[in-house]
């Protein structure tokens, strides 16, 4: 059954990446060292951050996120400092490789979900983005982390260089007892921008029409397979209003120099809402990512049409031919098994 997940106004949501180093070095990665940092946070400060977002009138739900934060040797400390403080569910996100025994060193109880990025239903084309033996040891870790109880999702970035393969990702998520699949579109930022400034005329981002053909039809197959999927709407139908996660939802994206954004989209720049200063969350001057919220354009949304208007078509007068979504806005797939 299909759901948009609307935008959570009573809950919020923390994208804390603790470090921003990594053992590989993916195609597409969005990390952009000159504006998100290269030192690791301590772990001190990790919680210290943590409390800072923590909303205890609402439901908080936390992320961490690298780099690979795996490779921190304070996460296993983090997570649990994350539940004594009261988020509500927490995540990490990770590359697979699973460093320090992280799994040992944690139980289901202190996290909801690892989540594992596979770009490849086969190990060619995984390794072909993610690098040389990603592909054997992200299955190595996800068996390892189903195999300890802990719930298991995957995250697949659907970009022209693997989409072909998004189909056959079902059956090997079912063999590999995972239950949520997150199925993202490829953003122009941090390595992804650099590749298509560097040959303008290769597009990695899919056609509206290719997308809609592919994506929603998997996704649904995913859910029969019994495997809650979800997707970014990216595109709206005709006539659907467009709405800015940023004015109405508490989203938080959190960088190891203190940058805090409140649109994954404006990352590559120096936009951020806010600074953490002093384990202080501080609003920064005007002109930031706030300022652009409000912004009425026929386009859609007005930060997409600054930083990757590469997804809009125009027709003959100039006029576009569909309006693009806020990046947060999803849709889901649920299987009829868990309703």
């Amino acid at each position: 059954m299909k759901q948009t997940v609307s935008f959570t106004r009573n809950a919020v949501n923390v994208f804390f990446h603790i470090l921003t180093r990594c053992n590989l070095r993916c195609r597409h990665c969005y990390i952009n060292p000159a504006q998100h940092g290269t030192a690791d946070l301590d772990t001190e400060t990790i919680i210290a951050w943590l409390k800072i977002f923590h909303d205890p009138a609402k439901r908080s739900n936390l992320i961490f996120l690298g780099g690979e934060p795996t490779l921190h040797e304070g996460l296993a400390r983090s997570v649990k400092a994350a539940r004594e403080i009261g988020y509500d569910s927490v995540t990490i996100d990770t590359n697979g490789y699973l460093f320090h025994d992280i799994t040992k060193q944690l139980s289901p109880s202190d996290v909801d979900v690892f989540s594992f990025s596979l770009d490849g239903a086969t190990r060619q084309t995984n390794d072909r983005i993610r690098g040389k033996g990603s592909y054997e040891r992200c299955i190595a870790g996800i068996r390892d982390a189903v195999s300890r109880g802990f719930e298991a999702s995957v995250i697949y970035t659907v970009s022209s260089e693997n989409a072909e393969e998004l189909p056959r990702m079902v059956p090997l998520l079912e063999e590999l007892g995972v239950t949520r699949f997150f199925i993202q579109v490829i953003g122009i930022r941090g390595r992804s921008a650099e590749e298509v400034h560097a040959s303008p005329e290769h597009s990695l981002q899919l056609t509206r029409e290719r997308w809609l053909d592919l994506v929603p039809p998997v996704a649904r197959r995913a859910a029969e397979a019994g495997i809650r999927t979800i997707y970014p709407r990216v595109f709206l139908e005709e006539g659907e209003p467009f709405e800015c996660a940023g004015n109405v939802a508490e989203n938080y994206f959190i960088f190891p120099n203190g940058r805090v954004y409140r649109c994954p989209l404006c990352e590559d720049y120096p936009l951020h809402a806010f600074a953490v200063s002093e384990n202080r969350l501080v609003p920064t001057g005007k002109i930031n990512e706030s300022d652009l919220f409000s912004l009425a354009i026929p386009e859609g949304c007005v930060i997409n049409k600054l930083v990757q208007d590469g997804n809009i078509e125009y027709d003959p007068a100039g006029r576009p031919r569909y309006r693009i979504a806020c990046c947060l806005l999803k849709d889901e797939e649920i299987p009829l098994t868990t309703l």
